[in-house]
């Protein structure tokens, strides 16, 4: 049996979507968090001095979106075919950019920043969220699965709803202008193996 160690801080964020697809495909794995103080005797172990790492039998893959994608491939969340593959890369690619946009918000939001939140999430927020999130409004309508790409829960699935579920948390009006995409975080958080795992997980702020 293959073991897999994922290491990362004690919190949800870039870790969380690679637990869920273990969840999902109810696959053993150790969840190691590694805690702040530790980190700087564990860094130099990594592959490129962060984290999450994965280890399958002992070697090493960095970069969460690397993890991502070879564990969704490797349990069937990675799409039917080459070309719904294709799409939800393009789709997580298309987060990533508008991740990006929300960073100065969330280094406040987070502790690791000093700034005024309501300003930044007047000035970054907002306008970031009209960009993206009428984009997936649209996308969940004309694919008609409830998911984003295809007829079944993919991993970038899986990343936006962690993301709707965790800005909901800090605003809970965030997405009240898009109920297409509140729709698609419950009915992706419904699914029995994410619902347990939701249930039993370390209760973070994000």
């Amino acid at each position: 049996m293959v073991h897999y160690k994922l290491s990362y801080f004690p919190i949800r964020a870039l870790a969380e979507t690679a637990r869920q697809l273990f969840a999902l495909a109810n696959v053993d794995f150790e969840d190691d968090r590694v805690p702040r103080e530790q980190w700087p005797d564990f860094k130099p172990k990594t592959p490129f001095g962060q984290m999450p790492v994965l280890e399958v039998d002992g070697k090493a893959l960095a970069q969460s979106r690397a993890i991502y994608r070879y564990l969704a491939k490797k349990f069937g969340f990675a799409g039917k075919d080459d070309w719904e593959s294709a799409q939800i890369d393009a789709w997580a690619d298309q987060f990533v950019d508008y991740n990006n946009e929300l960073r100065p918000y969330f280094v406040v939001v987070a502790g690791f920043g000093e700034g005024d939140k309501e300003k930044l999430y007047a000035d970054v927020v907002e306008p970031a969220r009209e960009k993206f999130l009428p984009l997936v409004a649209k996308q969940l309508k004309e694919n008609g699965s409830g998911f984003l790409v295809g007829s079944k829960v993919s991993w970038v699935d899986l990343h936006l709803a962690g993301h709707i579920e965790t800005f909901l948390s800090f605003v809970p009006h965030f997405a009240d202008k898009y109920p297409e995409v509140v729709a698609h975080q419950k009915k992706v958080h419904a699914i029995p193996e994410l619902k347990k795992w939701i249930e039993k997980r370390p209760q973070t702020p994000f």
